[in-house]
């Protein structure tokens, strides 16, 4: 039985989207428990025969400072959520809430792994070849050393060996060139640990990509700083707005383009399902001693279920051991580039 802790109030939508999502969840899956975690009369009336409900008096909103989300609010949905992961009644934790805070609350609770200096939010883009490239990090870690990427590195491959079954997955290094010689000082550092890594078969290390190659699938995992990842993400939910709408705008407009959106209906579909982010909901807060999964703060219904199997899949297969496994087989190079640097 795999028991998942669920912060019920995080997100736009809180327990509208989050107690749905997690009934359809658990009619799906015979072999799991859920603690809902939440206000009490926000779970008042919820009842299923594999489900407990843990109250809290607290909620931390999508505008709450670090601060008051970790210092002041300790009896939060989110806290207590994280809190049943630390004490070992649940295997993982999702939460829809502000991603700074969960990212600070699952950190000081559950601590970093060791070889680990920072952990980083890895989600997946969808690309082209109709599944999806795992990115990190998504927006945790701003500015980030050669170590630290490489450390994201050995981590994503843990993450996408356990979601897809491959066991030597492809990482590419995010620049401005797929030549050796392009990108600044820290890149071209990180090239050389990954090679590196490659030779002493701790990774699967493709060389650079560029930003197109993320969309393209030209490999299975990228890695890069924060605040690329994070506008890499953004920009991705901004084009599948952007095609969604179009195809709402090209049915809306007059009989001849009814006509045609009719006529390539189910092409038009099929490509609106490709880029909908929904089906990718749910990112990994990867290098701490427990898992904790994020959902997108906006998510409905769909993208919310989505996100608890993220945190499903990762439990079943073992993620938090994968991922030790990987830090003790590359530690000589974590720990030699953390002593150069």
């Amino acid at each position: 039985m795999i028991t998942i802790a669920v912060d019920c109030m995080g997100g736009d939508h809180g327990p509208k989207v989050t107690l749905p999502a997690c009934t359809q969840f658990l009619d799906q899956h015979p072999d799991v428990h859920l603690i809902l975690v939440g206000l009490p009369q926000a779970l008042q009336g919820f009842a299923h025969a594999r489900a407990t409900i843990v109250t809290a008096s607290e909620v931390v909103t999508m505008d709450d400072p670090l601060e008051v989300a970790l210092r002041k609010k300790k009896d939060s949905s989110m806290r207590v959520a994280v809190q049943q992961v630390k004490d070992g009644a649940a295997q993982a934790a999702v939460s829809a809430g502000n991603t700074g805070a969960l990212m600070a609350i699952s950190r000081y609770l559950l601590k970093t792994l060791d070889g680990i200096d920072r952990p980083a939010i890895a989600g997946q883009i969808p690309n082209a070849t109709g599944g999806a490239t795992t990115v990190l990090d998504l927006g945790a870690n701003v500015d980030c050393s050669a170590e630290h990427l490489l450390q994201f590195a050995v981590m994503g491959a843990a993450l996408v060996s356990v979601l897809s079954s491959q066991e030597s997955p492809v990482v590419g290094l995010l620049n401005i060139g797929e030549e050796v010689i392009k990108g600044n000082e820290v890149i071209k550092k990180t090239g050389e640990l990954l090679r590196s890594a490659a030779k002493n078969g701790d990774l699967n290390f493709y060389g650079n990509v560029e930003g197109n190659d993320i969309f393209k699938g030209t490999v299975d995992i990228v890695v890069c700083d924060g605040f690329v990842g994070n506008v890499a993400l953004k920009t991705s939910e901004g084009l599948a707005t952007m095609i969604s709408n179009f195809l709402k705008a090209e049915f809306s407009r007059n009989v001849l383009t009814k006509i045609a959106a009719i006529a390539a209906y189910s092409v038009l579909k099929a490509l609106k399902n490709r880029v909908d982010h929904r089906r990718y909901n749910g990112a990994a807060l990867l290098g701490l001693r427990g898992l904790v999964f994020k959902s997108h703060g906006s998510a409905d219904t769909l993208a919310f279920g989505n996100a608890l199997n993220r945190a499903y899949d990762a439990a079943r297969n073992n993620l938090l051991d994968r991922v030790r496994v990987r830090i003790a087989h590359a530690a000589p190079l974590l720990a030699a580039s953390a002593a150069q640097a």
